[in-house]
């Protein structure tokens, strides 16, 4: 049965072609959508790579980080997310932005079972940015890795909870970046192969 109680709260798009949009998302357990500054400081370090890029939102919540990166011009975006009320919200937030159906493809399931088909073309472009305390980061890397959904210098941003200090990742990975905010941590990898 469809959730119809009303949005709680907005996400807010930083720049590009849908710049200063706000959109409705629903408050759900677990959702939690990365803050502006983060992501501020996220599409800064991605800031040459996004135009033309394939992208793959692992655990799509919100789906800022995949709005974000098609305002930006990615050339796709494909969204994974297990709650179907965010799921729906997602694709019906994406209607309003008048994106084309072609390019972004929002798919309501469990992301572990999803990665675990390999994909027809891989991505650029990877967020993963799990529910907080589940252990599903290190879980997801593997899987990206064992299946092949990462191009050549395909590059991966992880936002776990401050207390993963110690992230592993398989040794072609390589940390460009790492930053804390507040509860979170955050980090950008390059893979390669």
């Amino acid at each position: 049965m469809a959730n119809n109680r009303p949005s709680s709260g907005q996400v807010r798009i930083i720049a590009g072609q849908w710049r200063s949009r706000r959109l409705p998302i629903h408050d759900l357990e677990g959702l939690r959508p990365t803050t502006d500054r983060v992501r501020e400081t996220l599409f800064n370090w991605l800031a040459g790579d996004l135009a033309g890029a394939r992208v793959l939102d692992c655990f799509g919540g919100s789906g800022a980080l995949c709005l974000e990166s098609l305002s930006r011009y990615a050339s796709y975006a494909k969204v994974f997310e297990l709650q179907a009320s965010a799921a729906q919200q997602l694709t019906l937030n994406l209607k309003t932005l008048k994106c084309d159906p072609e390019i972004a493809e929002v798919i309501k399931g469990d992301t572990l079972a999803l990665l675990t088909v390999q994909p027809t073309e891989a991505f650029d472009i990877v967020y993963i940015d799990p529910p907080f305390r589940k252990e599903l980061a290190e879980k997801t890397i593997a899987l990206l890795e064992q299946h092949n959904w990462l191009k050549e210098n395909a590059q991966i941003y992880v936002e776990t909870e401050s207390e993963i200090t110690h992230l592993s990742v398989p040794a072609n990975w390589v940390q460009l970046k790492e930053k804390k905010a507040g509860q979170v941590i955050y980090r950008l990898y390059q893979y390669q192969p």
